[in-house]
């Protein structure tokens, strides 16, 4: 790994009266400026065809902040409504590529955030002043960050639990490379276990939400009989949004143990490619995948494993890794998910459904780190399985 690394270091802060005003006038703001452009860019797009670029939001926002019932975007740093109007240029650029749904409206309700750039803020003694802000920010330091640190750009956001946090990105130069270790691993990801391992081992699925979801249905229920815009409504509202806060940061708190140990144990960690998008389409099994968060699991493998030199593949989702025998190689024509334990009729091997999985992904990985290929299923056929989409035609293993 050559240079740095840019890491976020994220903190709890309590704001002083005159900074929450001032922060909740600004995040409030950010928001206004979003959803006024976003829906300029749909009207647009809808009425002419057109479509509006960052450029064109931007002069808008200058308009904007001339109208007099508008006249309070000029209270506020211009920085953190230019970046929302940047922020939604890539979530429009990300919706064209496919890669993500149509931009919504950002709602009060749940919170808003406000980011500054350097321009924006003062970094001194290990402080931060944000603009229009004459006092420090009362950052709660849980950790340092390390020496010489500067950061480039902080983001100050308010969840719906009405807790602010500040984050923090600096060039960090304490992220590198772990010593090289003699051991490959390969992940079934599941939902009674969260993961099953090559090596044997089982990591239970804690199922966050369902053992918080009878509380979290009575505080609904409450919340459903209260007047709309009324103050208890309110405090219903954020018993809510605890529990939910409850709900992820357990989620996240274990999830992040759980990958820092894997990639710090293995040199190469082979999973299989899901596309959990359409898995969680099947109403039956969406509670309990969503639940299970295997996007976030891969997702802090990804950047763990580049951050810290370890490899990372990821096989492809057709890879019939539960019905094969890790054994001889033999492929069951069908195998019902209720089925956990199962014996090989060629060789006569008895399997757990899920070890072996994990087994049969870590050959196929491993093959995939060695010579390119895509792990495909071809006609339930052993032979052929390895692609390798250098040569354009199968590579016979």
């Amino acid at each position: 790994m050559s240079g740095m690394t840019q890491r976020a270091y994220k903190y709890r802060f309590y704001p002083t009266t005159e900074q929450e005003s001032l922060l909740r006038r600004t995040v409030g703001c950010v928001r206004l400026v979003y959803n006024k452009a976003l829906a300029a860019r749909t009207d647009a797009w809808y009425q002419t065809s057109e479509r509006v670029g960052y450029e064109q939001t931007s002069s808008m926002l200058t308009s904007w902040k001339k109208e007099q019932e508008l006249d309070f975007l000029n209270e506020v740093s211009c920085v953190p409504l230019q970046q929302g109007l940047r922020h939604l240029q890539k979530a429009f650029t990300n919706f064209w590529a496919g890669r993500a749904k149509y931009p919504n409206f950002k709602k009060k309700c749940n919170g808003g955030t406000a980011e500054f750039t350097k321009s924006a803020f003062r970094w001194k003694d290990g402080q931060v002043f944000l603009a229009k802000c004459t006092e420090a920010l009362p950052i709660s330091w849980s950790r340092q960050i390390p020496d010489g640190g500067s950061p480039s750009t902080i983001t100050v956001k308010l969840d719906a639990r009405g807790r602010w946090y500040v984050s923090l990105l600096v060039d960090d130069p304490t992220v590198k490379p772990l010593p090289e270790v003699d051991k490959s691993i390969g992940l079934d990801l599941g939902v009674t276990s969260l993961i099953a391992t090559s090596d044997g081992t089982k990591i239970a699925n804690l199922k966050h939400f369902k053992r918080l979801h009878n509380k979290l249905r009575r505080v609904q229920k409450a919340l459903s009989r209260k007047q709309k815009r009324s103050n208890n409504r309110q405090k219903a509202r954020l018993k809510v949004a605890k529990v939910h806060g409850q709900i992820a940061d357990a989620r996240k708190d274990f999830l992040h143990k759980l990958t820092t140990q894997l990639v710090r144990e293995n040199q190469t960690i082979v999973v299989e490619d899901l596309a959990i998008k359409n898995m969680v389409k099947n109403h039956k099994l969406a509670n309990a995948i969503s639940d299970a968060a295997w996007g976030e699991l891969v997702r802090q493998l990804t950047y763990k494993a580049a951050w810290y030199g370890r490899e990372l593949v990821k096989i492809d989702r057709w890879f019939p890794s539960s019905k094969s025998c890790a054994n001889c190689g033999h492929i069951v024509d069908k195998m019902l998910l209720n089925v956990r334990e199962w014996e090989c009729q060629e060789c006569g091997t008895k399997h757990d459904r899920d070890i072996n999985a994990a087994n049969n992904i870590l050959a196929a990985g491993l093959a995939v780190s060695v010579c390119g290929a895509n792990v495909r299923l071809d006609n339930h056929r052993v032979e052929g399985q390895l692609r390798n989409p250098r040569l354009g035609k199968e590579a016979e293993t």
